[in-house]
């Protein structure tokens, strides 16, 4: 399975925001979209990515901060990006040596999806499931 398959299916929106903005901003962002991350563009080049870590990290040296920090300042500027093409297992792989939970998806030279661990672990879950059911009925002598 590859990432455009998770991406056929869960969709292809991704929710952008400015660097200019500050860090509250964004944290109202992920609450009102339900999202752990937001990736940060000018045009439609990537500026980097905001997570719940990153706001984590800035509020931890006091909640003040997130008012005052400017979305560019509490980012993350060197973002690792897939490709549609990447096996879900390569892309599980980047994101476990990186430790990053989000990973935008780059084709054409534009953002054209976003996919979480969470979205490749359920896809990888899946796609054991289907494989072990034809085991069985291959097993059993069972024909679909």
């Amino acid at each position: 399975m590859r990432i455009h398959d998770i991406l056929d299916s869960k969709g292809r929106q991704v929710v952008t925001t400015s660097s200019e903005g500050t860090v509250l901003d964004a944290m109202q962002v992920l609450v009102e979209h339900n999202i752990g991350a937001v990736v940060i563009v000018e045009g439609s080049s990537i500026q980097g990515i905001l997570s719940e870590r990153d706001v984590l990290r800035l509020g931890a040296g006091g909640p003040e901060l997130l008012s005052s920090t400017r979305i560019r300042e509490a980012m993350t500027r060197d973002v690792i990006v897939g490709l549609p093409d990447d096996e879900i297992h390569h892309a599980m792989g980047v994101m476990t040596k990186n430790r990053i939970r989000h990973l935008p998806i780059m084709g054409d030279g534009a953002l054209v999806g976003i996919v979480s661990i969470g979205d490749l672990v359920n896809a990888s879950r899946h796609e054991a499931v289907d494989e072990n059911r034809y085991m069985k009925d291959y097993i059993q002598g069972l024909t679909r």
